[in-house]
């Protein structure tokens, strides 16, 4: 923490998406509309998963706890976002653009393990159907929970430790809606060029390690119901293409920022809204309009809001 009492800046300006006034506009509804079908939509998952007994397996389990990181991951950048449009205010201070690194860092590194699990999961129910209960029990649920939260906190720390004793003296405009490590790192008053490779090792080795052994356990998951669908592919590749959807829309991003974290252009700031605004709002609709158990479910809580709304008329 010296570093920090040695740094001459206390605040960053972020740059923003645009200088433009109707693009202002456009933004601010655009994030406030996203951001409140985030926020609606992962809490309704997580309210009918938890008050639904037929949802009460492993794949909505680790499916609510997905919409509740998703919240969490949209919830360090699109609310200050929203808030700058709308006071056309693009300051943070240092110790904000600190704790907003570290929670990036911790859900995105959460995020990953946990669809891992749900790879995982579907590899388990669709390859050995019958030992499906057992293999996924509660206790492995929670344990895979458990050891994502755990695998994110060290993810972020091991890089954050790095940054957090940079000197900070010069410059201090961010070009882009939030504070990340690529981008804080290029405003230091030291060379950082062993960091970067540090985030290569870290955050951009990590991303693409994960994104391709996904990739991979989803194409041996379609090679597996092929076979047992009598070669109806078509069906194989509805059953997997929500999650195969929401792995390349999150890691897309990620591989472009972490693998080469040098900025020379400013497009993974555009990229970074599919990761913080678009696939947070996308799962529920993806998870819920697209499979069949939540679609039911909803109509069973349907009925009993009626119900319930007949009772007391």
């Amino acid at each position: 923490m010296d570093g920090v009492n040695d740094s001459v800046v206390s605040e960053f300006v972020l740059i923003g998406l645009s200088n433009s006034w109707e693009m202002h506009l456009f933004l601010f509804w655009f994030f406030s509309v996203f951001y409140m079908g985030i926020i609606l939509g992962n809490l309704f998952i997580v309210f009918i998963v938890t008050i639904d007994s037929h949802l009460h397996s492993p794949m909505y389990f680790l499916l609510a706890n997905l919409s509740l990181l998703d919240l969490g991951l949209s919830s360090t950048t699109v609310p200050k976002l929203i808030s700058d449009l709308f006071i056309d205010s693009n300051i943070i201070s240092f110790p904000k653009c600190m704790v907003q690194i570290f929670f990036i860092h911790v859900m995105g590194g959460v995020e990953m393990v946990l669809l891992i699990a749900m790879a995982y999961d579907r590899y388990t129910a669709i390859c050995k159907p019958l030992h499906y209960l057992v293999i996924m029990s509660p206790k492995m649920c929670v344990s895979f929970v458990m050891a994502a939260w755990t695998v994110g906190i060290i993810h972020a720390v091991s890089q954050f430790v790095f940054v957090i004793n940079l000197p900070f003296c010069g410059p201090n405009k961010i070009d882009s809606f939030y504070c990340d490590f690529p981008r804080v790192m290029k405003l230091a008053c030291v060379n950082t060029y062993k960091l970067e490779f540090i985030i290569i090792a870290n955050s951009g080795l990590i991303s693409m390690a994960t994104f391709f052994f996904l990739i991979i356990s989803y194409i041996f998951i379609l090679v597996t119901v092929w076979k047992r669908s009598s070669g109806d592919l078509s069906k194989a590749f509805v059953t997997l293409s929500a999650h195969i959807t929401v792995v390349i829309l999150f890691f897309t991003p990620c591989m472009f920022l972490y693998v080469w974290p040098f900025p020379t252009t400013s497009l993974d700031k555009y990229l970074f809204i599919v990761d913080f605004a678009i696939t947070p709002v996308l799962n529920p609709a993806i998870y819920t309009l697209r499979n069949k158990d939540m679609r039911v479910a909803m109509r069973r809580l349907s009925k009993r809001i009626m119900d319930s709304s007949g009772i007391s008329e």
